[in-house]
């Protein structure tokens, strides 16, 4: 059952995008564990019934509504249906995202490539704000975390597409935060550094790859899920109410 004595976010909605796996599907179980509703959206539909039957065994809330985060109509399909489902929306993890072709320099990289990382990363983020945020504001407050990277905050090897989307997530962080400050709308980003996922999992896939990895950290190993949920339950709590625009960086160190 849920853990009554730590319900941060008793009957909030919260909308969750990219809860396939990883941090989204992880977010998605800590946050009904603290008492809220949760909107799943993603492309993988097989995943994400799964995931609200756990969900539901928790003795939680969950409504999945399949997405392509890179299509505005679906992205509009998401928050219309959770809205009229649990009647509005609180808290939104605009988590979706793809990794594209990471170590291809750029005059490498494919157009076709680019194209897809920034319908899905960046624009998506974007469209998935433009429609949540007049949500919030019928609320009267509400509170936004987007996932960027470290590779929003420093150069590296994910790739130029890659690169481009995350700093343009950390950019629209700041500018949004400030646009509706007064709105009493939050707005905050999370940047993960190398994080124990699938998708590092397919992006460090040698046992030379994963050590050149975790040398990248100075605490000595990768990031956990559960270190990056945590932060982004609390940049999206009351304990954070005197905080927006900023880049968290989740990162052992690495971009010290």
């Amino acid at each position: 059952m849920i853990n009554n004595t730590q319900e941060r976010f008793k009957d909030k909605v919260v909308l969750i995008s990219g809860s396939s796996s990883g941090i989204g599907k992880a977010a998605s179980i800590s946050f009904a564990q603290q008492g809220a509703k949760i909107i799943l959206a993603s492309r993988n539909k097989e995943a994400n019934e799964i995931l609200v039957t756990q969900i539901k065994d928790l003795g939680g809330e969950a409504l999945f509504i399949q997405a392509d985060f890179s299509r505005t109509e679906d992205i509009k399909t998401v928050i219309h249906t959770g809205v009229k489902h649990f009647g509005g929306i609180d808290i939104a993890i605009n988590n979706a995202g793809i990794e594209g072709t990471p170590d291809i320099k750029t005059a490498d990289y494919q157009e076709s490539v680019w194209d897809e990382v920034i319908a899905v990363n960046l624009k998506g983020v974007w469209i998935s704000m433009k429609y949540e945020l007049p949500e919030m504001q019928k609320r009267g407050k509400g509170v936004i975390v987007n996932v960027a990277s470290l590779a929003g905050l420093q150069a590296g090897g994910a790739g130029i597409g890659y690169h481009a989307a995350k700093f343009g997530v950390v950019g629209m962080t700041k500018a949004t935060a400030l646009e509706y400050a007064q709105d009493n709308i939050r707005v905050n980003a999370v940047c993960p550094a190398v994080i124990e996922t699938p998708m590092a999992d397919r992006a460090f896939d040698t046992v030379e790859k994963r050590n050149s990895a975790i040398a990248m950290h100075p605490v000595g190993r990768l990031g956990t899920v559960k270190e990056v949920v945590d932060a982004i339950c609390w940049l999206a709590s009351d304990e954070a109410s005197f905080i927006t625009g900023t880049a968290l960086a989740v990162d052992g160190g690495a971009n010290l």
